[in-house]
């Protein structure tokens, strides 16, 4: 179900976890203590939860200071403006493993170097030569028991309108959606792509007009399962999880989720590629992934930093072995090549 191979690592090491930079702190803290790095990433409780993990301790471990910034929601014009105008208004940001694509193509982002060593505890698809995942989020679904008392356990069970009767709510885009729809149709994840992109319509056919509600934000989706709006809801992990926290009556499905992955790149030819390359190692190391799952809902990337979490938290985070075993990686190169003609499809398709 998950490839077994690493995507291809760089072999040049020159500021890996085992360099005499971090290998001896106080001479790189005296060697550093003038540098600081500007790290830009969504904001909110992701900065709250990374200060934690990385960015404190990496300046206390260095000396390098780092400085937060909120990036665009989808960050790559930043990126592409940074890079071909040289102005390097943040040194590494957060990136999607899709925004990494289009990154990758347009030769805006700078190689990593990452020492091979440290990807041995790093899942697959988490290392790339100019990408580190940290975290990992997942589409899935869930239900409200006091409303569902039948607990449905797959996506054949949440088109199955009449064994779990109920109000549904579906994103209003193809992507996740079209995925749905086929594993309802009995499409295995390993099988899942290429997508049989009409298999899914026809699919989606059987279903659409029992659907209450087709939701366009995250936010939305923490409100609805909260209030009672809809009984059985397709959502992102960490939203859901936000609901329950605050008394929602909801049951996340891990079963058939498709989960991405986020981390960090550099954009190309930075004025502080080195230092910004000896914080994307700092940060996979388990024990630091370990620390924003306190406050993020997220997965580590580095499977060792369940070492380092209590067994309740675990059980709500994406990569969790329960959780990861029972999802696949979404394919973002497929979505890369055909995203525009299916988002087309799919928009007429709601209208008619």
């Amino acid at each position: 179900m998950i490839t077994k191979e690493l995507s291809r690592l760089s072999r040049r090491s020159v500021l890996a976890l085992g360099t005499a930079a971090l290998a001896t702190p106080m001479l790189s803290r005296r060697s550093w203590a003038a540098t600081s790095l500007t790290v830009a990433d969504p904001g909110g409780p992701y900065t709250e939860g990374y200060r934690k993990a990385f960015y404190d301790p990496f300046t206390a471990e260095t000396g390098i200071e780092i400085v937060s910034v909120a990036r665009d929601a989808e960050p790559t014009a930043q990126f592409k403006s940074i890079v071909e105008t040289r102005s390097y208004i943040w040194d590494v940001c957060t990136i999607t493993l899709s925004a990494r694509l289009i990154l990758e193509r347009d030769g805006l982002l700078d190689e990593l170097d990452l020492d091979p060593q440290l990807a041995g505890d790093l899942m697959p698809g988490a290392v790339h030569p100019n990408f580190l995942g940290v975290d990992v989020y997942s589409t899935v679904f869930a239900f409200n028991p006091t409303t569902v008392s039948n607990a449905p356990a797959s996506w054949a069970d949440f088109w199955n309108l009449d064994d779990f009767p109920g109000r549904r709510s579906l994103r209003r885009n193809p992507i996740d959606t079209l995925e749905q729809a086929l594993l309802a149709d009995g499409v295995a994840l390993e099988d899942l792509y290429p997508l049989d992109v009409d298999r899914a319509f026809a699919k989606l056919d059987e279903i659409r007009d029992s659907v209450a509600v087709w939701w366009t934000g995250g936010a939305q989706t923490s409100q609805m399962i909260q209030s009672g709006e809809v009984d059985m809801i397709a959502a992102w992990n960490a939203r859901l999880q936000a609901a329950i926290d605050s008394g929602a009556q909801a049951q996340i499905v891990w079963n058939q989720g498709l989960y991405s992955i986020e981390g960090w790149g550099l954009p190309k030819n930075g004025p502080k590629a080195d230092a910004a390359r000896q914080f994307v190692a700092f940060c996979a190391r388990a024990e630091q992934q370990a620390k924003f799952t306190d406050d993020l809902t997220y997965g580590p990337t580095n499977l060792k930093a369940y070492d380092f979490i209590a067994p309740e938290r675990a059980a709500v985070l994406p990569t969790a072995p329960q959780n990861l075993e029972v999802m696949a990686l979404a394919d973002e190169a497929w979505w890369e090549a055909n995203r525009a003609a299916v988002a087309e499809r799919f928009n007429s398709w709601l209208l008619f």
